[in-house]
């Protein structure tokens, strides 16, 4: 179970700064560049991640991900968390912008 979330999550997470990325740069060059600072070094996150898990070293290992349940969701907690808080970040400068 928890390797299906997980393996399905990671590309979730990735659409999800994809469409943040892309939204702060219609914001225009004003104010701190999200971008770079936190959705750039969380997509190489999750790149590695999948990488990982893909891998040839642990392709055979099916019990990998059970295994390590606490350490994987703590993976999906920490990009949910930052997705959420990018979003708000995203609305607070849409407002900000507005004024």
């Amino acid at each position: 179970m928890v390797d299906r979330v997980y393996k399905e999550d990671l590309p979730k997470s990735r659409k999800k700064l994809q469409d943040l990325k892309q939204e702060f740069a219609k914001l225009g060059p004003s104010g701190t560049r999200w971008a770079r600072l936190r959705i750039d070094p969380l997509l190489v996150h999750i790149d590695t991640l999948e990488h990982l898990i893909h891998s040839d070293e642990f392709a055979g290992e099916s019990s990998i991900l059970p295994k390590g349940v606490e350490l994987f969701h703590s993976d999906l907690v920490y990009l949910r968390q930052n997705i959420k808080g990018l979003h708000n970040l995203l609305l607070s400068e849409r407002r900000r912008l507005k004024k």
